[in-house]
């Protein structure tokens, strides 16, 4: 009985029998070490036993066989209150049928997999996983980020293609997740951001958004102190995009001369000028810098045939360069304002949308934010939701969120 009383390794808890049940698994008989028992309404150690409430609990496996704990919680009546009581097991919570280190186990296997194939080991059904992962939702931290000093806003699908998002919320200094939401419109991340407090609010320093007004407008309202940094990653995600469709409809144009051509020398030009723009997209949307020689020898094959890419090319480059050696506001003006000068013929409609969100995206050159790391945590969460599957709800797919950032075992 010593023995397995150390091999249990629970404080205050002491085998006093055991047995080996074929096709159930060890059953210990457990009693506590300890004779009184402290009233939680008054705080007197009572001795005065009122009755015995045994139960069976699942505990960690030894070894490939499973663990039955045989407890009693005993029920005192406090001999100064005169109310009755039972004591309290810290290695089991009031009404589970499991111990808290089993918990801790299965959420850490939950987190790696997904709730179906953790249960069909047979340990714990689905049920039980979900109130695990219930309570551990409630044990978090704070959830008001205390010492939030910048934070990211971004937006994941729930189900892609079906249009229904939601909102992530990002410590960017941490890299930590502080709050996923079931939706992401203003109403929503206002009441959120509202729990948090004035105190709170007050004291960010920098919001990472992408182009859309209202979070914007949700940071003007409710951060006072906080300034809006437009995430220049979404403005390079424009600036290629417009690239992309100049692209497609050279292309387009190539394609049509090609079929109304009735001479073999301009049909033979215009193939030529085909075969330069067929498979550009990468070499032409990568950033230079990252291209093997074969898509830096496509992407001088693109700029020999269409003049007009060729330009739109270099200022894409141009504008990367900007961010990335930039180092002061006052500079990134000056640079921004050349660029928008030369690129207002190439790209109208990023030209428009930079010259909108000026003040947002200069203030990107005072601490270099961007909303790299909640791109990251999206990621992370893309793959949460694919192997999420077992989750019934989105409840569950935030707590298990939520866990995977914040719970320490």
């Amino acid at each position: 009985m010593k023995i397995l009383t150390e091999l249990l390794g629970l404080e205050d808890v002491k085998v006093i029998s055991h047995c080996l049940h074929s096709g159930i698994g060890m059953i210990l008989q457990t009693e506590s070490k300890t004779s009184p028992s402290i009233c939680p309404n008054c705080g007197t150690k009572s001795h005065r036993l009122h009755q015995n409430h045994r139960h069976i609990i699942k505990d960690l496996p030894f070894g490939e066989k499973p663990v039955f704990l045989e407890i009693n919680r005993r029920q005192f009546k406090c001999e100064k209150c005169q109310r009755p009581f039972s004591e309290n097991l810290d290695f089991v919570k009031k009404k589970r049928t499991y111990t808290k280190r089993l918990a801790h186990k299965i959420i850490q296997e939950v987190l790696e997999n997904d709730i179906h194939s953790i249960a069909s080991k047979g340990i714990v059904t689905t049920e039980e996983i979900e109130r695990m992962l219930k309570d551990a939702s409630e044990e978090l931290s704070d959830s008001k980020p205390l010492n939030l000093k910048r934070l990211g806003i971004d937006e994941i699908a729930l189900v892609k293609g079906k249009g229904n998002y939601c909102a992530v919320l990002v410590d960017i200094d941490t890299s930590k997740l502080i709050a996923i939401l079931g939706d992401r419109t203003q109403t929503i991340i206002r009441e959120t951001l509202l729990e948090w407090g004035v105190e709170v609010l007050e004291r960010i320093e920098e919001v990472s958004i992408d182009l859309w007004r209202g979070y914007k407008n949700l940071v003007t309202e409710l951060m006072p102190n906080a300034q809006v940094v437009a995430d220049r990653f979404h403005v390079m995600t424009q600036i290629n995009k417009e690239l992309d469709t100049q692209r497609k409809r050279e292309r387009r144009n190539v394609e049509e001369l090609i079929k109304k051509s009735k001479l073999a020398d301009d049909k033979a030009e215009y193939e030529l000028i085909l075969e330069g723009l067929k498979n550009s997209i990468y070499p032409l949307l990568k950033n230079e810098d990252n291209l093997n020689n074969e898509q830096l020898n496509k992407l001088i094959q693109v700029k020999n045939v269409s003049p007009i890419l060729k330009v739109m090319h270099e200022l894409k480059e141009k504008i990367r360069k900007i961010f990335n050696k930039t180092n002061d506001w006052y500079t990134g003006v000056f640079k921004l304002g050349m660029w928008l000068s030369r690129a207002k013929k190439y790209f109208p409609n990023s030209n428009n949308t930079i010259i909108r969100w000026f003040d947002e995206i200069i203030a990107y050159f005072d601490n270099g934010t961007t909303s790299g790391k909640v791109e990251g945590i999206n990621n992370k969460l893309k793959l949460i939701k694919r192997s999420g599957y077992g989750f019934r709800n989105f409840e569950n797919f935030r707590v298990r969120c939520l866990l995977n950032w914040h719970l320490n075992y």
